[in-house]
């Protein structure tokens, strides 16, 4: 016999409290499903939003999906809390909530709290218990901090993990466990710090890679369970590596299992079209100005970072957030209280976002992929800012891309874009990103933007990603860049790893995994990526040459580090330019070495400085520039 008994609460006054004044920041602890032992019967405490509700009820496997068997009881505390525990059900169960709506309609919606699902396409969520995992990373969660600085280097490889590699099975997908082990023993071998999953929140939809969400406590069953996205985590944090997560709270999907018109009325999205549906993307957009939501996203955030040792956050879409009339034309939007188009309660809820994250997990990163000029989204939220440790800096990449995608001869014309990102690369805590979004949607590989025949669109692209190491701010490559993957991003297929058969792309990989080693051992390359002293010019000017030069800086003057970047494709021989310091120097990479089936057009012997004035300097060195090459320069 399965009854429900209402006796059995997870709430107590201040979670209701809190609750309802959008602070509590722990929802998951006393939200959704939990299966405990209440005397001596084992079953499931159930708790569910939905306030307008004119009846709630639990519906699963366990019941044959019967409606009104198992209802829920409203709270007394004017939470719009249903609750109930029910007896004798197992973990591993699927449920759904049966929602009377006000107008007496139905709804079958899936848990917003669940913390495990069915497989898409189906949309049930099953009962799962979180505490069986244990962890084995007690020695990472205790130092993290000491490496996820500004000062640190942090070189992100983002990934999608169904299209990475695909799993034995034919077309397969392997599971989070199987991903971790061959994806970790890869990153070390390249060399990068983290890496970021693109969204794992579960979602009904593949071809949205997660980014239109329904389970925002639930790591998406395509790959396995909980624990083994547990295990993912875990795996990644024994070999060095830590983890950052794709989190979506700018929008939802309106699939009618999901949050959407949730209790039968608009719970967790405006009313309003105007403000509550994007048009962009045909999905809901949260109602950052109620407060019940509010607590919804910043406990999302929040179970992540403290029940899957996530290292950090990428907040998408920020830009959305922030701006009432974002995709949106005349007419189409409502002005704030003040009469302008900035979505004071979104800016409200994400310094809220970043304030109670950073309390409480010593060591995390928070993420803005923002691309716009909104001020401070990287700065504290005391003096003003939204509160994130790094915003991408979309203004670089696009001005880079563009450069980059010139035929050389015409670069001269274009070198603007190649220096303007160095104006105000310092405006805030910047990452540079050559995300996914690249190279999808019919623009094109990031190989098959490079101009020329295939070894010149080789040695651009090494040319692009060494400068991109040298150029200030953290940096995030996409799977498949370094490998000079040909086809766009395809999330139903694998990358083409065939094609590290061919030594040009063998080189690629293998240049990438030196300048990715570089720019974690050499301090002038990371130490101050986010303050001015650790940069400084000697010849941003010679456009006629296609060439920039700079020095990056560290603490002591023999760490500093020359970085000259030709991107002409002819030979540049007795190029002079004025040195920070009098000395021999020795150039400790080069784009077009033959090691990274370069052309070989390198500077092997130390290079001695003279007493000859250049760039405003005292000494100077005469060196050769390959063609289409950056080359990084040390003093000895």
């Amino acid at each position: 016999m399965r009854e429900v008994r209402y006796d059995i609460s997870l709430w107590g006054e201040t979670d209701s409290y809190l609750f309802k004044e959008g602070r509590h920041e722990r929802l998951y602890e006393i939200m959704g499903s939990h299966p405990m032992q209440v005397d001596g019967v084992s079953g499931v405490y159930f708790a569910v939003w939905a306030p307008n509700a004119a009846a709630v009820s639990v519906v699963g496997d366990f019941n044959a999906y019967e409606d009104g068997v198992h209802p829920l009881k409203p709270r007394e505390d004017g939470s719009g809390v249903w609750e109930g525990f029910i007896g004798n059900v197992a973990e591993g169960s699927t449920y759904k909530y049966h929602i009377v709506s006000p107008d007496l309609s139905v709804r079958y919606k899936s848990d917003p709290y669940a913390f495990y699902a069915e497989r898409a396409p189906k949309s049930a969520s099953r009962i799962f218990g979180l505490d069986g995992y244990r962890w084995s990373d007690e020695e990472w969660m205790k130092n993290r901090h000491l490496h996820s600085t500004h000062k640190d280097p942090i070189n992100i490889y983002e990934v999608h993990l169904g299209s990475w590699k695909r799993g034995a099975e034919e077309g397969g997908v392997a599971n989070y466990r199987e991903l971790a082990r061959e994806l970790a023993e890869y990153l070390v071998q390249m060399n990068y710090t983290h890496i970021e999953i693109m969204p794992v929140t579960e979602y009904p939809f593949d071809g949205s890679w997660g980014y239109q969400a329904t389970g925002y406590f639930a790591p998406t069953s395509r790959y396995g369970t909980p624990h083994e996205f547990m295990s993912f985590v875990d795996i990644m944090h024994a070999h060095g590596i830590g983890v950052i997560m794709d989190w979506v709270p700018s929008h939802f999907v309106t699939d009618g299992h999901g949050l959407y018109q949730f209790d039968g009325t608009a719970l967790y999205e405006h009313e309003d079209p105007r403000q509550g549906f994007h048009p962009e993307w045909g999905s809901a957009i949260f109602n950052y100005g109620r407060n019940e939501v509010r607590a919804f996203l910043v406990s999302s955030a929040m179970f992540w970072l403290d029940r899957y040792h996530i290292d950090g956050i990428r907040v998408d879409a920020v830009a959305s957030m922030l701006y009432l009339d974002y995709a949106r034309k005349e007419g189409e939007w409502i002005p704030n209280r003040y009469g302008g188009n900035e979505n004071i309660e979104a800016i409200e809820f994400l310094r809220q976002l970043n304030e109670s994250v950073y309390r409480e997990n010593r060591g995390i990163m928070m993420m803005a992929e923002e691309s716009t000029a909104f001020p401070m989204v990287s700065r504290p939220t005391y003096i003003g800012g939204l509160g994130f440790g790094y915003k991408w800096n979309m203004g670089w990449m696009h001005d880079t891309l563009k450069y980059f995608k010139n035929d050389p001869v015409y670069r001269q014309h274009h070198h603007h874009h190649l220096t303007f990102s160095f104006v105000y690369m310092y405006d805030e805590n910047y990452l540079l990103p050559l995300s996914h979004d690249e190279v999808v949607h019919m623009k094109g590989s990031l190989l098959n933007k490079m101009p020329g025949d295939e070894n010149q669109k080789l040695a651009n692209l090494r040319a692009l990603l060494a400068y991109m190491i040298a150029h200030p701010g953290k940096k995030l490559l996409f799977m498949g860049g370094e490998i000079g993957q040909w086809s766009e991003w395809d999330y139903k297929g694998s990358l083409d790893w065939y094609i590290l058969e061919n030594p040009g792309h063998k080189g690629l990989q293998e240049m990438v995994k030196e300048v990715n080693r570089l720019y974690r051992t050499q301090p002038a390359l990371h130490r101050y990526d986010c303050e001015a002293k650790g940069f400084e010019w000697i010849d941003e000017l010679d456009y006629m040459s296609n060439v920039i030069s700079f020095v990056r800086k560290a603490d002591a003057r023999e760490d500093d580090i020359v970085v000259i970047c030709h991107f002409a494709d002819t030979v540049r021989e007795n190029y002079r330019i004025g040195v920070p310091h009098e000395g021999e120097y020795v150039e400790i990479f080069n784009s077009q070495s033959e090691r990274f089936a370069g052309w070989n057009i390198c500077n092997d012997s130390p290079i001695p400085s003279q007493r000859v004035e250049a760039h405003g300097r005292e000494n100077s060195i005469s060196l050769t520039l390959p063609p289409l090459g950056v080359i990084f320069l040390k003093r000895r």
